[in-house]
């Protein structure tokens, strides 16, 4: 018996899994807890990642206890992409990470583009524009802002290699997850001088060295061992960001597939052999946790926004996809623009919500409600169709996530993305990817010459029982819709900044 736990740290828990490489099935689950910090001014997102530390620690001994502990061969971890973790010479974290879900850094991202020559040259140097989720800003806001805090930092991490940090005493950085910092040259997976200078000529020095990311992070500390009854020697693999090792969690490894999770925020990302670099930096020209390219839309309002619908009315989920299903496609031609928390792609951090079409017959529930679900979406579909302008087509669509969870929501995708639309046997992608990615580190270590998709074969399964398939007349109605909505973004850009401000007034 082999077994593999796989972590994912999200922005509210730590979700752990242990797959039994022999049956390639998942055998055990665990879910821990963590907070973000409130009373923070708007446009910040902070956590304490000592939290996600204790979370981890909590969720892998709940799991270890649930299966043979002798048989743990290795352990892989995903973590939130972006979020700085800033640590002294000593290891010790100097303050609270920024997430990927930070936009106070939109003066930083100013500065280190006009520092590189402007946009097009910050796409030519590192492939990607300089946007307030990457790490690369939060850097230079702890520089201006805390000073003294930046006269501590010696280690710059992202939370998945905090937590390997945790589990081996090592740093570590592997290409995927340190492609979303915005100070790497993608197209060469080196760090770039450029971007580096463009913040402080010091920082090179406090980056750990990019390593491949089938190499392992280093073993479990001893004292971690003990801690879990696990066995000496346990590997620690690369890991990766969670849309990294999502990727690998539904197969995701090789041309052709698309997966989109629906979670807190939304992303849409496929497999490339060649480095796909936007030439408006729309859609990330992130690298894979698997050796190759991983080009990705990401948008920042997904279930956060229909959540709030959903308490704004008091339905539980049931109730919510019910009136959903009650109203007739396309919401009687209400259109809500989802930037309750400003937005990434497209790139407005300024941006605010609007809800576009209110009359007698649509202002109820039901129809805000599917407008909601619907704006959400069609938001993600704004970068699906970039990606298909760029060569990445998508023939079908793997989904995860809490949206993945809905048969409405499904069907809505399959109607606005205009291609079938199917769900996991294993959500957890990203925690499955960890445990997936841990077991082909530890086959490497052993001189076996093994592939990455000889683990993902079998392991990986689509629930077929979930499959949607796109109405023709629906996609017709949202084409329509999607227009509407993409004027309404593109006519409401300049407004936004000043609508951020009234709002900022008590």
């Amino acid at each position: 018996m082999s077994l593999f736990i796989g972590i994912d740290s999200g922005t509210q828990s730590v979700k752990a899994v242990v797959l039994d490489l022999d049956t390639r099935k998942v055998i055990a689950e665990a879910r821990a807890p963590h907070r973000l910090i409130d009373g923070l001014p708007v446009g910040h997102m902070e956590q304490h990642p000592q939290e996600w530390a204790v979370a981890m620690d909590a969720a892998i001994a709940e799991v270890a206890g649930r299966v043979d502990r002798a048989h743990v061969r290795g352990i892989g971890v995903s973590g939130q992409q972006h979020g700085f973790v800033p640590l002294d010479a000593k290891g010790n974290v100097i303050r609270p990470a920024k997430l990927w879900c930070d936009t106070s850094t939109t003066a930083e991202c100013a500065i280190i583009t006009k520092k590189l020559g402007g946009p097009k040259a910050a796409i030519r140097l590192t492939g990607n524009l300089i946007l307030p989720g990457f790490t690369a800003p939060k850097i230079l806001w702890l520089k201006r802002h805390e000073p003294a805090n930046y006269k501590r930092l010696r280690h710059v991490l992202l939370p998945h290699d905090y937590l390997n940090f945790h589990l081996t005493g090592n740093c570590f950085m592997e290409f995927g997850d340190a492609s979303g910092t915005a100070l790497m040259d993608v197209r060469r997976q080196v760090w770039s001088a450029a971007a580096i200078n463009a913040v402080d000529r010091h920082l090179a020095d406090w980056l750990p060295s990019l390593s491949p990311s089938h190499e392992a992070a280093g073993t479990l500390r001893p004292e971690l061992a003990a801690k879990f009854g696990l066995p000496d020697g346990v590997i620690v693999s690369a890991g990766g960001g969670d849309n990294m090792m999502g990727a690998i969690g539904t197969g995701n490894v090789s041309p052709g597939i698309v997966t989109a999770s629906f979670g807190t925020s939304g992303t849409i990302y496929a497999h490339a052999k060649q480095p796909v670099v936007d030439p408006l930096g729309e859609i990330a020209a992130f690298c894979s946790s698997t050796g190759g390219w991983l080009p990705l839309l990401c948008t920042m309002n997904v279930t956060t926004v229909t959540e709030q619908a959903r308490a704004l009315f008091g339905y539980d989920h049931a109730a919510l996809d019910a009136a959903v299903a009650a109203t007739p496609p396309g919401a009687g031609g209400l259109v809500l623009l989802p930037y309750l928390a400003g937005e990434r792609t497209p790139n407005v951090p300024d941006g605010s919500g609007v809800l576009l079409g209110l009359n007698q017959k649509s202002f109820n529930p039901g129809h805000i409600a599917r407008a909601a679900m619907e704006g959400v979406t069609m938001g993600m579909n704004y970068g699906l169709r970039r990606l298909a302008t760029l060569g990445v087509k998508a023939r079908e669509i793997r989904v995860t996530g809490g949206g993945a969870k809905s048969p409405v929501w499904r069907q809505l995708m399959a109607d606005i993305f205009g291609v079938p639309v199917v769900a996991m046997v294993e959500d957890e992608g990203a925690a499955l990817g960890g445990a997936l990615q841990a077991a082909w580190c530890a086959a490497l270590r052993e001189g076996r010459k093994a592939k990455l998709t000889d683990f993902t074969t079998g392991a990986v399964a689509l629930n077929e029982a979930t499959r949607c398939r796109p109405d023709k007349a629906n996609i017709a109605r949202y084409r329509e819709l999607q227009a509407l909505q993409d004027k309404l973004s593109l006519g409401l850009r300049e407004l936004f900044p000043l609508q951020r401000g009234l709002a900022d007034i008590d």
